[in-house]
């Protein structure tokens, strides 16, 4: 709420209260009032503790913005004794608020980018250690979102939705299930972090000195740590809710090129996703407090955080069928389509005899590179390979003739060892085309393929019925956007 006369911006005098605080506006300057609360996760009843806390917002915030937190005043009653004490701040205006400047349209790609680079150098500067670490652990995660899941259920929004929670806590605990070991290497690779906490655009500024970064979490150490996508992920997730998902995809990316740092498209959702969480409960939290108009932006708070659960999907995606039927075409479509590993059968069979995919040999059916033995090999290091993708939160797609029902199992298996979906696709296609596609490949010899009409006679005879695979014909089908989206649901990005 604002009081006072004047335009919105520096000059004007008002009050503005959060659930924590008093802000008063007075010409140039910003000074913040710590409410006497207790609010559970916070407790300000005592002036000491308000005098402990103003001090840690100013000596947080200075990372970012030395320049605006000025320090603190300490405040002394008619008698001359400390009473109290304010957060002083240099007064920004309103209206260069990122949030602003997307809502009016205006191209914020140089303050996304340079943002960027804030939040990246604050991560670089982080401290790290055993209390931070923790806090970016996969169990660590999944008691956040019980924490916010149980929270938001308690409210009339959650409770209304209470299918959708049951849905959504299923699928995050499923995927840290399976992700235990990514988490592991993030903490170990310096990943975890002491951010923000709270990026918000409307906490950051766009100055025509570059942006200023404000308001970061002081209150609680444990909900700023955690790995530095989590901390970035609040900002791409408020982006898109004010409809700016290219600035959202600009922020990620720009944050990857400075950091170094590419996780899985699958961690970015989950983060994504649990940020939403956290501001569906916040919002349904303000509805129960009388806002009305709340409820309908908790529950696309809700609606966003399931698309981000449904687009972090990870998947393992058998594509088969006998030789020439355009596996090898199919996987890398799917594999683009998803952004996932391909891992070929017929390369790894000469990786393992330490030959190039191009390597002839002159084995025939049954025998050398293609005897039961090594093509058992062949196809352990092709779930192996699955199986580390998978476990560090990267889909993957295995292209391989699984003409074995045996071989479909054991990669079930895995899928299921992984906590992942498995989706199989078998490509077919008329004999002709078949053998007109080997004569080509074999005159080009710039495939690793060694199938010979008299392989594909034997494979024909082999294989087994394959009934859980969507069938596709190559020879006469296209496998568009809209044909991917069903097969394998919604890409990553």
């Amino acid at each position: 709420m604002t009081t006072g006369a004047g335009p919105e911006g520096v000059g004007y005098a008002g009050v503005r209260e959060t659930h924590s605080s008093v802000v008063f506006f007075v010409g140039e300057r910003v000074h913040k009032l710590k409410k006497p609360l207790d609010l559970g996760f916070l407790d300000n009843r005592t002036r000491e503790a308000r005098e402990r806390i103003c001090h840690r917002e100013v000596e947080l915030n200075r990372r970012l913005a030395p320049d605006v937190y000025l320090g603190v005043a300490d405040v002394h009653g008619p008698d001359g004794q400390l009473c109290e004490h304010l957060v002083e701040m240099v007064r920004l205006p309103d209206d260069r608020r990122l949030a602003a400047a997307v809502r009016r349209g205006e191209d914020v790609s140089v303050v996304i980018d340079e943002v960027a680079q804030q939040v990246a150098a604050l991560h670089a500067s982080s401290p790290h250690g055993p209390e931070i670490d923790r806090c970016a652990s996969a169990d660590f995660v999944a008691e956040l979102w019980d924490l916010s899941l149980d929270h938001l259920g308690r409210l009339e929004v959650g409770a209304d939705r209470a299918g959708a929670l049951t849905r959504i806590r299923e699928s995050v605990h499923r995927y840290l299930a399976g992700r235990a070991v990514l988490f592991d290497e993030r903490i170990a690779a310096g990943r975890a972090v002491d951010g923000h906490g709270d990026l918000l655009a409307d906490d950051i500024f766009c100055l025509d000195d570059g942006p200023r970064i404000i308001d970061c979490l002081e209150f609680d150490d444990e909900l700023r740590y955690g790995d530095a996508v989590l901390d970035l992920a609040f900002l791409a997730m408020d982006l898109e809710r004010l409809g700016a998902e290219p600035a959202a995809r600009r922020l990620l990316e720009q944050y990857g090129e400075v950091s170094g740092d590419h996780p899985p498209s699958s961690l970015v959702h989950h983060y994504i996703a649990y940020r939403a969480l956290v501001r569906a409960k916040v919002t349904a939290l303000r509805y129960e407090q009388g806002d009305a108009a709340a409820r309908e932006t908790a529950t696309g708070f809700v609606e966003l955080l399931e698309g981000h659960l449904d687009r972090g999907r990870v998947r393992m995606v058998l594509v088969g069928g006998v030789s020439a039927t355009g596996k090898t075409t199919l996987s890398r479509t799917v594999g683009a389509y998803l952004g996932a590993d391909v891992v070929r059968s017929d390369i790894v069979r000469k990786e393992l005899a330490g030959l190039q995919p191009t390597d002839r040999t002159g084995d025939g059916t049954d025998a050398g590179l293609y005897a039961p033995t090594h093509s058992e090999a062949t196809y352990r290091e092709l779930l192996r390979r699955a199986e580390t993708a998978l476990a560090r939160g990267r889909s993957v797609v295995l292209d391989a003739t699984w003409l074995s029902s045996g071989r479909r199992d054991a990669a079930r298996n895995v899928a299921d060892g992984a906590s992942v979906d498995v989706i199989e696709i078998e490509c077919r296609a008329d004999k002709g085309i078949l053998l007109q596609r080997m004569a080509s490949r074999a005159e080009r010899g710039d495939d690793a393929s060694d199938a010979t009409p008299a392989v594909l006679e034997q494979q024909l005879r082999r294989r087994d019925p394959w009934p859980e695979a969507a069938a596709i014909d190559t020879g006469v089908e296209t496998v568009d956007a809209a044909r991917l989206e069903s097969m394998l649901g919604p890409a990553p990005w």
